[in-house]
């Protein structure tokens, strides 16, 4: 599983009929440090989350499980909204976490 925050939706008027009905959110996953290649991921929404809300994200197979039979056509979905989020600082973590793109 990753962290992420929710910034967007993504709204598809043409798309494979087995993602009719799935919300899509853009996601900026949470890096430990900021690289250049990042980008943004998009994940189907089974939970309700919205722009601004930290989620869990699973990515694969299981979040092809998640969405429908396995046969779904996503490849990360978010499976929980996180309420809480307490990481301890370290000197060896160079400054924390970060979101790839802020």
């Amino acid at each position: 599983m990753e962290i992420g925050k929710v910034i967007g939706n993504v709204w598809a008027t043409k798309k494979d009929e087995g993602l009719g009905g799935q919300k899509l959110l853009v996601i900026d996953i949470m890096k430990r440090s900021r690289q250049e290649d990042e980008s943004f991921i998009v994940a189907a929404d089974i939970i309700g989350a919205g722009v601004g809300d930290l989620v869990l994200v699973c990515r694969g197979n299981p979040a092809r499980m998640v969405v429908g039979d396995g046969k779904t056509p996503v490849d990360a979905a978010v499976i929980g909204i996180i309420d809480s989020l307490d990481i301890q600082e370290s000197e060896n973590n160079n400054g924390g976490v970060q979101y790839g793109h802020q």
